[in-house]
């Protein structure tokens, strides 16, 4: 089977999504060809190759820095001509806007947020979550090439090997695009919630502290978020402490406490770390969607009833601003930190 993986990455440096992608292909005994686009990713290439690709296709162009949908796809779907039997790409905001402009260029399916997959000859059999995680599918393409985007730390990262050796193909890039990138802006620092391993969310219950006395002169709501702000302070402490990241359900983020970047959940990102750590988060079917997933999920909720309690491995009755500093505490200990 030959199946080619599109490296999605940020200003030349890749995504680990990407390198799980080729992974992925390799554990079906499948020849690998990574694509590569950019301006000056020579290297990324060798890392693709480093990490189990046996050959790259690279397409390198100054039209091609900044990553914009139209010339990418453009280019991904004159590669696809030489007719592979599949094409992964990681379940990004890149690779899931990629993937479907491909399958419309190249007239077939798309596969989504695939976690785990079998091969019959050069048929694929993906298996995806659906009703919010309660259940998983079985699904099938039978047109080519099969477009699959896989949902990241859902498959093994492969050990980078700096002694493999492949071929590195350049070809042409298309680019023609009404679009042009104006600059970046820095939305936020720290560890990427699709890449954490460890995240700590926060939810409501964040504000549930009348022990905290707002500032004076402050309206109400203007308060409820002063107090969800302290607590999503603890909550960034302990993932400090962890090396991970911070999350939110929606209801924190509908409330202004936390931007939307750190939504986890159907409507926010899916997740998949070693660990999660929920606070405050009652369990709604909308967040659980995002995180059931997780391989360890402990929760701390005042109300033994929460559904939160239900997916999770640990669970803790009490109030959130007394369990999290006494966490932070105990792995700093603990961690020698």
């Amino acid at each position: 089977m030959n199946i080619w993986v599109y490296v999605d990455h940020f200003q030349g440096k890749a995504l680990p999504s990407s390198w799980e992608a080729i992974g992925a292909a390799r554990s079906l005994g499948a020849e690998v060809k990574a694509l590569v686009l950019g301006d000056q990713v020579a290297d990324l290439a060798q890392e693709a190759i480093a990490h189990g690709a046996d050959e790259v296709l690279l397409a390198q162009d100054p039209a091609l820095k900044d990553y914009r949908p139209e010339p990418y796809a453009a280019t991904l779907a004159k590669m696809a001509a030489e007719g592979p039997q599949a094409i992964f790409f990681p379940t990004t905001t890149r690779g899931r806007e990629l993937a479907g402009m491909v399958a419309m260029d190249l007239n077939t399916g798309v596969l989504v947020d695939v976690i785990s997959l079998e091969a019959e000859g050069d048929q694929l059999t993906a298996v995806r979550p659906i009703y919010a995680g309660k259940l998983l599918q079985k699904v099938v393409c039978h047109a080519r090439p099969q477009i699959i985007t896989l949902r990241g730390r859902a498959f093994p990262k492969p050990e980078a090997d700096a002694s493999r050796s492949g071929a590195i193909t350049e070809v042409e890039a298309v680019t023609e695009a009404p679009t042009q990138v104006e600059g970046y802006e820095v939305a936020e620092e720290g560890v990427s919630l699709t890449d954490a391993g460890v995240i700590v969310s926060g939810g409501r219950g964040t504000s549930n502290n009348p022990d905290l006395t707002p500032p004076d002169g402050m309206s109400d709501e203007e308060a409820e978020i002063w107090r969800a702000q302290q607590g999503f302070r603890l909550i960034g402490e302990l993932a400090g402490v962890l090396g991970g990241a911070v999350g939110a359900s929606r209801a924190a983020v509908d409330a202004g406490y936390i931007p939307y970047s750190h939504q986890v959940g159907q409507t926010g990102k899916v997740v998949s770390p070693d660990l999660y750590i929920a606070c405050g988060i009652s369990g709604a079917i909308q967040h659980l969607a995002g995180m059931r997933n997780s391989k360890i999920i402990v929760a701390i909720n005042k109300d033994p009833d929460a559904p939160i309690f239900k997916v999770a491995r640990y669970g803790v009755v009490g109030d959130l601003f007394e369990i999290v500093p006494a966490l932070t505490e105990a792995f700093k200990n603990k961690l020698g930190k």
